[in-house]
């Protein structure tokens, strides 16, 4: 049976009071001694810890270590919730300062109770006050889905801002997770959610998406964080998605010391060594997969420039297993002619997008691959994967710019299925 469980009737443990062990500070509640542990968060680019995100540790009375959340369950239960949060707060800003560190942050999980609290932002700031800390050394982590969406939250969490803390937004991605909170919040820093990096490692497509979500954030004017990294794999996929700060046990786990300034850079360099290689495979793998349709595309650009049309120029083309579909486009952009598409019955998928099928006049001006084979003509562009508006699956075009009769340029393209193409590659 639990410590929470065994107390006799009438029982009241002392209220949580500040306490001492050594030369940290703790906070004793009850049977529990409570002490902060500091995890720290590198950024990528610095190679170096930029802040320390705290949290609790709690002894019984043998000395062995209780799951702090056994401690909040009793502090909820008497009632205690908000004042043991308080003291640990203070506990965490008193060892923080500790720390022989100048620049760092440090970053505080607010529950959603203490952030509504009409008070909670002036004691923060008493406290901060007495040890000598700036509001701007406090990275104020708001819980993903705390105040709903209430004009007093907004205003308490803008009040917290122009106060001087810096505000992170903390488990985006989960559950009712949007974009409109973060335009809503306008936090300094997006916090993943750890459960994103969880199903990103076991779905590849998912994987794909991460750097778009990133970018968003980024061009939204927020730093990006992603934490529970666990293995080099995870680290991989941070490093890929470009967020700004990493945190997990991969490059330091929770302790009551700070980590020594060089202590991730090492890991860093040999990540981003990891990362060109993989980038490397991975792009030498996709060449040798497309390697076929350049090669037909190009005979199909000299067979148009010799006067053929584009079916009877693009069947070798149209024949390789995963193309979708050519086209051409003169030199504005605009589609000259329906798209010409692989002998055979249309596919299930295209039939449920068959609104989209016929191109004919389609404007495409806006798309790289027209815009790179304009560039250079008569040099072979291939585009990232990317969601065909045709069918809505992934697909690479390729496309080449060639002199037409009246002495314009057109653009050749081949849609290839990628989809199904990676599965075979």
């Amino acid at each position: 049976m639990s410590m929470i469980d065994i107390d006799p009737p009438g029982f009241r443990p002392p209220r949580p009071v500040a306490g001492d062990a050594g030369k940290r500070r703790t906070v004793l509640y009850g049977a529990y001694t409570v002490f902060s542990v500091f995890q720290p968060v590198f950024s990528v680019s610095h190679r170096r810890a930029i802040g320390y995100h705290a949290s609790l540790r709690a002894h019984g009375e043998d000395g062995g270590q209780i799951a702090s959340h056994e401690v909040f369950t009793q502090a909820a239960r008497r009632g205690d919730l908000l004042e043991l949060g308080r003291l640990a707060e203070s506990l965490h800003l008193g060892n923080f300062h500790a720390f022989d560190s100048h620049d760092e942050w440090l970053f505080l999980s607010l529950h959603p109770a203490a952030l509504m609290d009409t008070i909670y932002g002036d004691a923060l700031l008493a406290s901060l006050k007495a040890l000598g800390l700036p509001p701007h050394r406090v990275v104020l982590e708001v819980p993903e889905q705390a105040g709903g969406e209430t004009p007093r939250f907004a205003a308490i969490v803008d009040g917290l801002r122009k106060a001087g803390f810096l505000i992170a937004l903390g488990g985006f991605g989960a559950k009712h997770s949007n974009i409109d909170r973060v335009w809503h919040l306008h936090p300094d820093i997006v916090t993943l959610d750890p459960g994103i990096l969880a199903q990103a490692s076991e779905h590849s497509h998912l994987e794909r998406v991460l750097p778009g979500m990133v970018s968003l954030l980024h061009e939204s004017g927020q730093l990006v964080l992603m934490g529970g990294l666990a293995t080099e794999r995870d680290a991989l996929i941070a490093l890929e998605c470009d967020v700004d700060f990493v945190q997990g046990q991969y490059f330091a786990g929770p302790s009551v010391d700070p980590v020594q300034p060089q202590a991730a850079a090492g890991r860093m360099d040999a990540l981003s060594a990891a990362l060109r290689l993989r980038v490397a495979e991975r792009e030498r793998m996709q060449a040798a997969r497309l390697a076929p349709y350049v090669a037909a595309l190009e005979h199909a650009s000299a067979k148009i420039v010799a006067g053929d049309t584009l079916p009877d120029a693009a069947a070798t083309l149209l024949a390789l297993p995963e193309a979708a579909r050519c086209f051409l486009l003169d030199a504005s952009g605009r589609q000259i002619g329906d798209n010409v598409l692989p002998h055979g019955s249309v596919s299930q998928r295209a039939k449920r997008f068959r609104p989209l099928l016929h191109s004919e006049g389609a404007s495409w001006e806006r798309r790289p691959y027209f815009i790179h084979a304009l560039r250079t003509p008569g040099r072979v562009h291939l585009t990232p994967p990317y969601l065909s508006i045709n069918e809505a699956h992934l697909c690479v075009t390729a496309s080449i710019a060639t002199p037409a009769a009246a002495g314009e340029m057109q653009v050749i393209c081949v849609d290839i299925n990628w989809e199904a193409a990676a599965h075979h590659g």
